[in-house]
């Protein structure tokens, strides 16, 4: 009976397993519980067995810790960076298999921009009609400008101003086209890379010389 018992004593604690550990002057440490001489170390779990249950690194300090966290957190940006400018790269490979695909989209792009130039143009070109509308009413007021009616010196300015926002509108357009051509200058260049990369193996390897026998 007082076997039993003891065994049923000693069997939580054996449950527990034990840490060991070589602290800095090179003297091992044996405990049931983690020990205090290698904080600053390693220290080992063993099950009852002796085989190494876990593995506990060694205690941080709190600028340790906040330093090592700091770190993690870097690594781990710099890992979602890398795997997000993968996913960037197959996206863009995807759309734009080869450089025909590339320009053909970017004159695409190019053109819807000038169409829109185009437009603000032809709308210059009504204004300067309408203006010219405006200045022969104009001509009646010539010898005393100040008694031209209200509405009229009105359409004066609503004109100009029309004429200014449009060329204005213009010239964000030019801009744009710009920044189309940027844009897509820049992707070209990381799609050499990615096109050199998906060309076929078959491509790459040497010509074999044809014999003067196969020749015939």
């Amino acid at each position: 009976m007082m076997a039993v018992l003891l065994g049923s004593w000693l069997a939580p604690a054996a449950a527990q397993g034990i840490y060991t550990c070589t602290d800095g002057k090179g003297r091992t440490h044996t405990s049931d519980r983690p020990i205090a001489d290698c904080l600053d170390r390693e220290q080992k779990e063993l099950n009852p067995s002796g085989t190494v249950r876990r593995k506990l690194g060694p205690t941080l300090t709190a600028q340790e810790r906040a330093a090592k966290e700091e770190k993690d957190r870097q690594a781990e940006a710099e890992r979602s960076r890398l795997a997000e400018e993968k996913r960037r790269d197959r996206a863009l490979l995807t759309r734009y298999p080869n450089k025909a695909e590339h320009d053909k989209e970017r004159q695409a792009a190019l053109s819807q921009v000038d169409e829109v130039i185009k437009a603000a143009s032809r709308r210059v070109g009504e204004l300067i009609a309408q203006r010219k509308g405006i200045d022969a009413e104009l001509e009646f007021y010539q010898k005393d400008p100040s008694r031209a009616p209200p509405w009229l010196r009105r359409q004066v300015e609503e004109n100009e101003q029309s004429v200014a926002i449009q060329r204005r509108f213009i010239a964000d357009q030019e801009g744009e086209k710009k920044r189309v051509n940027a844009r897509f200058d820049e992707e070209q260049v990381k799609l050499r890379s990615l096109w050199l990369l998906q060309a076929p193996a078959a491509s790459t390897e040497p010509v074999k010389p044809v014999s003067a026998s196969a020749a015939r």
